[in-house]
């Protein structure tokens, strides 16, 4: 894939998804390798399906340092890795590739991203019920995040109980005790009201038919970042909640993919700015 008018130091690193012309990744990234000097460095959006995955990763040069996931991608890049953290066999689903001497390692900074988000808004959730709007694949790090920020208790948030046995089970891995309710239980508002936190992971038309209710919620993190704000950000704020978008998630977990990439400390203003 490289050319042979690369640079000696030229590397390539890109975030996989579709669709993917929203993601603002390519922003973060390319701020965070100005401000480090990495001249040589690229980063670009690739249009992939988690079929076309296996394929596109497999298929990269030496010059490919990292892919950032996003979905609908994040189970496939976790089986495509050789080695894996914990937590992103816990969670089952990687939002990083790094390439190692031992092949493609995977990790899921998504659970940098939700406690990095919750942090800025000056949300605690320590000894407190939480409620995760939501079963799939970001509700997961979301539940490890929130189950290590020191959670009491979790209420799932989900279509049907089915779609909620795996976030079930992962959360009471982690320790947590755990409910599930339906969208139309008569209790989801008094749920939400007596919450810590609230975090929101599913597109912002599912969320809106029932945002009167979880906008209850003393505190809310929405993971959504396009459109902005959402129904639900949008009622929360009315109501004077504590709210905070999914720019900051975005923003907290690609920290550690850029040192996952570079090796270096990630420039935390730098990428901030780009941003705003």
């Amino acid at each position: 894939m490289s050319t042979s008018g690369d640079a000696p130091d030229a590397r390539r690193a890109a975030v996989l998804g579709s669709p993917i012309g929203h993601s603002r990744s390519p922003d973060l990234h390319l701020a965070a390798y100005r401000a480090l000097g990495l001249t040589g460095w690229t980063y670009e959006r690739i249009e992939c399906t988690a079929e076309r995955l296996p394929d596109v990763v497999g298929g990269s040069g030496p010059e490919w340092v990292g892919y950032s996931v996003t979905m609908p991608g994040k189970f496939a890049a976790l089986n495509v890795a050789l080695s894996a953290t914990e937590r992103a066999r816990s969670i089952g689903a990687a939002n990083t590739l790094v390439r190692t001497e031992g092949g493609w390692h995977a990790d899921n900074t998504d659970v940098d991203g939700v406690s990095g988000a919750l942090g800025t808004a000056g949300i605690d959730p320590s000894g407190q019920p939480a409620v995760i709007v939501g079963a799939g694949g970001t509700a997961r790090p979301a539940i490890v995040a929130l189950a290590e920020m020191g959670a009491r208790s979790l209420t799932v948030v989900a279509r049907d109980a089915g779609r909620a046995r795996g976030a079930r089970e992962l959360a009471e891995r982690m320790g947590l005790s755990v409910s599930v309710i339906g969208f139309d239980d008569g209790a989801l508002s008094s749920v939400c009201e007596s919450s810590g936190v609230l975090v929101s992971t599913v597109p912002a038309e599912a969320a809106a038919p029932f945002a009167p209710s979880l906008a209850a919620a003393p505190a809310i993190l929405d993971v959504i970042y396009h459109p902005w704000p959402t129904e639900l950000a949008a009622l929360a704020q009315r109501r004077g909640a504590v709210v905070v978008g999914g720019l900051e998630m975005l923003l907290n977990q690609a920290f550690t993919q850029v040192e996952l990439f570079t090796g270096q400390s990630a420039p935390r203003e730098a990428m901030a700015a780009a941003l705003r």
